[in-house]
């Protein structure tokens, strides 16, 4: 018992041992790791808050990097360089770093132009630059040494477009300043907004020089305008003071919308001025989206600490989104240097002479693109040189903070976020509080802010087509009823807007005279009317004076003739009668070839002579088909025969294809015996040399009557107007009438207010949501047609007849066949005839000699018997 207590105790003793032993061996071999020391420059505007802050995360990031990686090889050593918030002091720098220091990378480039000059230079010298920025107006991978490690802005310009599109607004004024950092996100933005129907009513680009007294004159300026929503993007320079001056003018008040960019917002973070943080209250603005996290958390809370440490008037709030991605960027940096030191020896590497500078950055350029992982601020990867964005907060600034009420997706492409289409609604939104307070939404235009809008309209009267516009007065009553597709148009159009709108409808003209739709829509230009509404075609004269909606109608003229008899003998119509009677005639050919070849070899060809005729035509007829059934046995009948086959179904194709137009296609041969007529549209028929006679005809029942009689009666053969008329006449004539040819040379019927009207653009997006709704569609049928009209918009000239020229080659293909084969029929059968008859004359020959033989033979045996 006692020597197996002891044995166990030697044992443990052993193992102890052995343990302790390789604990020291690992300490000395960490402590003999050498560690490489990788110079990285940092160029910041240290004088600035963001500047000192961005640092600070920086180097926080390589400290919590190499406390979780204390085996790795390298160690990033910052060197630091201060731009002053200058350009060329950054470029300076930058040169510095390179040329004393051999820095193998750089982070910074805090500016716009920073970005552009850096750019350029890391395309120079091949060496990887992470910029807080990106270069002005440069293509897709211009600069591969270029990694930009904040968000792309112009993703925000699809959320903008959908915050705007949820409210409703259809104008807004764009400000922004005048940088080429502002001018990058601008086209972006005018486009997204163009693709949601959404009118830029005014921009104004507004300079950091600028004045306060020129930035309020500009303000004053605007305030004239009718628009109250606001789209702000301008840098942490330039908003306080424009935020100010905004709030003295009393335009951060109701009835105004703001919204800024992330850029404008990313300004209540540094700021630390009460007085502009205030004039902020009830903005609203897009804002990147990073993640809340424990990490996150403990990294404020460490900056808070150092920074109350050394300054105690420096307080440090929420991390902005580009010192949260510097922290990231920082990680990814230390993490790619690591594995190039991995992958190529740190000797090999220090051997690169100096015309491999350029692999050594190619090197560590490919891998900070492939690097990966998951940071503060979501998913981090740069795969084309960009960080891939992932989202925005829509924020609601209230107090001194902010408060998310929305959120909006990004996409891989800015095409994709071009493609989603009503992704966000006002419902989707928590509730927002508004400048002043309010939390009533705003409408966006100053038109709600009048107590009453009441319109003159004026409106034709018409004595013909009132399914367009129709005046009817009641003497008993003294009241002047006023109906038709036209009103029905104007009132759903009004009913949709946003605001309240009176209206009175007059009838022009009052007193009995001869009048123009010109002279009414003048009338609007001599401020006798506020509009007109009307079967109002909209021109481009007329629009020198006045404003027009959108069309309402279909565009163009279109010919209205009446429907042509049914003939009888049209199968006959696709050929021509010469080339009828070749066609008979070959068919006839072919069989009489084919017989002439098979009857001597073939059954199937003889019989009686009224067999083998009835077989030739039956046999060529048959082909017509490709049903003939008699068996052929000569190679020259098959080589006649498929020829003959291959002109058959030329000519069956091309007879289908003639007979199909000819039986769909409405053909009207107009002339200078023909009359025209017309209502509308006179340009197009006065200034047409085709039509010298014309008539002129003002109601439906006039086109139908001049219709039925025709241009030999007193009427006309064709009518020209706008389609929309046309379309109201064959709602009762469709049966006898058919609409031929369509030509998009007018612009339809539209609404008619003064020039610069505001209601001119309103009502133009209440007649689209009338069409994409589909109610446009429903007033016309209403009023014109029960069932959806079609028009045959064929050309009028229909196709003409075949005739023997078109196919005089195939027929000569045809002919020659066959002319060849009976010749080489006809030598073959007389070379045969040839050989049985020289048969048979040799045979006659040899039985003449053996008969001359025998005979001699015969008369020696007489003689020979006679002598014995």
């Amino acid at each position: 018992m006692h020597m197996e207590f002891r044995s166990k105790k030697q044992i443990a003793f052993i193992c102890l041992s052995v343990v302790t032993l390789f604990s020291l061996l690992g300490l000395l071999f960490a402590e003999n790791i050498v560690v490489e020391d990788v110079h990285v420059g940092v160029i910041l505007d240290m004088g600035s808050r963001e500047g000192q802050i961005i640092l600070s995360c920086i180097s926080t990031a390589l400290s919590d990097f190499y406390q979780l990686h204390k085996n790795y090889t390298t160690r990033l050593l910052l060197r630091t360089k201060d731009s002053k918030g200058k350009p060329l002091h950054a470029l300076s720098a930058a040169l510095n770093l390179l040329d004393n220091i051999k820095v193998e990378a750089i982070i910074g480039a805090q500016t716009r132009i920073e970005a552009s000059l850096l750019a350029e230079l890391a395309e120079e010298v091949k060496v990887p630059i992470m910029s807080l920025s990106g270069p002005s107006h440069s293509p897709p991978r211009k600069y591969p040494f270029f990694v930009e490690i904040t968000q792309d802005e112009t993703f925000q310009a699809a959320g903008i477009s959908a915050l705007i599109e949820a409210f409703r607004w259809r104008d807004v004024i764009l400000l922004y300043e005048n940088l080429n950092y502002g001018r990058d996100i601008i086209p972006s933005l005018i486009h997204s907004l163009q693709e949601a129907n959404v009118n830029v009513a005014y921009k104004s680009c507004i300079s950091a020089s600028s004045t306060n007294e020129q930035i309020s004159e500009e303000l004053r300026n605007i305030m004239k305008l009718r628009t109250t929503v606001f789209v702000v993007h301008m840098s942490h320079l330039l908003v306080p003071r424009f935020l100010l001056t905004v709030k003295e003018l009393g335009m951060m008040s109701e009835a105004y919308a703001w919204i800024m960019t992330s850029t404008s917002l990313s300004f209540l973070h540094s700021s630390t001025d009460s007085s502009v943080v205030e004039s902020m209250e009830g903005v609203l603005g897009l804002k990147s989206y990073i993640p809340a996290s424990t990490r996150l958390h403990n990294l404020t809370s460490r900056l808070r600490r150092k920074f109350y440490t050394e300054d105690q008037n420096m307080e440090v709030g929420e991390l902005s989104p580009d010192e949260i991605w510097a922290y990231d960027a920082t990680w990814a940096l230390a993490e790619a240097v690591e594995r190039t030191r991995t992958k190529y020896s740190t000797r090999l590497l220090s051997l690169m002479d100096s015309n491999n500078i350029t692999k050594q950055g190619l090197i560590l350029l490919r891998e900070i693109l492939h690097t990966r992982f998951t940071g503060l601020g979501g998913e981090i990867q740069y795969p084309n040189g960009k960080l891939i964005s992932s989202a925005f907060e829509i924020v609601n600034v209230i107090g001194k903070g902010e408060r998310r009420v929305g959120f909006w997706p990004c996409y891989k492409t800015f095409h994709q976020i071009n493609n989603r289409r009503n992704l966000l609604s006002a419902n989707d939104l928590k509730t927002i509080i508004w400048p002043g307070g309010s939390s009533t939404f705003v409408n966006g235009s100053k038109l709600q802010l009048s107590t009453e809008i009441k319109l003159r309209v004026g409106v034709p009267l018409k004595t013909g087509f009132k399914e367009f516009v129709r005046v009817d007065h009641d003497f008993q009553t003294n009241r002047t009823y006023f109906s038709g597709f036209c009103i029905d148009v104007f009132e759903a159009a009004v009913r949709g807007l946003p605001y309240k709108v009176h209206y009175e409808f007059i009838s022009f003209p009052n007193a009995s005279r001869y009048w123009t739709y010109s002279d009414l829509v003048y009338q609007v230009y001599l401020q006798n009317y506020d509009a007109v509404v009307g079967d109002t075609t909209i021109t481009a004269n007329r629009s020198q004076y006045v404003d027009f909606t959108i069309p309402y109608t279909d565009l163009g003229v279109g010919m209205l003739i009446k429907k042509g008899k049914t003939n009888m003998w049209i199968f006959l119509k696709p050929l021509s009668g010469d080339l009828w009677i070749a066609s008979a005639c070959f068919f006839i050919l072919t069989g009489l070839v084919v017989w002439v070849i098979e009857r001597p070899v073939n059954q199937e060809f003889q019989g009686t002579p009224l067999q083998q005729i009835g077989t030739i035509f039956w046999f060529s007829f048959s082909t017509l088909v490709f049903a003939h059934r008699e068996k052929i046995l000569s190679n020259l009948a098959k080589f006649v025969v498929i020829i003959w086959v291959f002109v058959v179904l030329i000519l069956t194709s091309s007879y289908t294809a003639t007979l199909a137009s000819m039986m769909t296609v409405k053909q009207i041969q107009l002339n200078s015996g023909n009359y025209i007529g017309y209502q509308s549209f006179t340009k197009v028929i006065e200034n047409s040399s085709r039509f010298k006679s014309i008539r002129v005809y003002g109601t439906i029942e006039e086109y139908a009557d001049a219709l039925s009689r025709g241009s030999k009666h007193g009427g006309v053969s064709a009518i020209v107007d706008e389609v929309p008329y046309i379309k109201a006449f064959l709602a009762k004539y469709s049966a006898d009438y058919s609409m031929i040819k369509t030509e998009s040379i007018t612009n339809g019927f539209g609404f008619v207010f003064p020039k610069g009207s505001q209601l001119a653009h309103d009502m133009s997006r209440q007649i689209e949501i009338l069409r994409e709704e589909g109610k446009l569609l429903e007033m016309e049928q209403t009023w014109f047609s029960k069932t959806p009209l079609t028009f045959d918009d064929s050309n009028t000239n229909g196709p003409n007849a075949l005739n023997f020229s078109t196919f005089r080659g195939l027929f000569l293909v045809s002919g020659v066949a066959s002319a060849f084969a009976l010749s080489l029929f006809t030598i073959f059968s007389l070379n045969e005839k040839w050989h049985v008859l020289e048969k048979c004359k040799c045979r006659n020959l040899v039985r003449e000699k053996l008969q001359f033989v025998r005979k001699c033979f015969s008369n020696k045996v007489s003689s020979h018997n006679g002598e014995n």
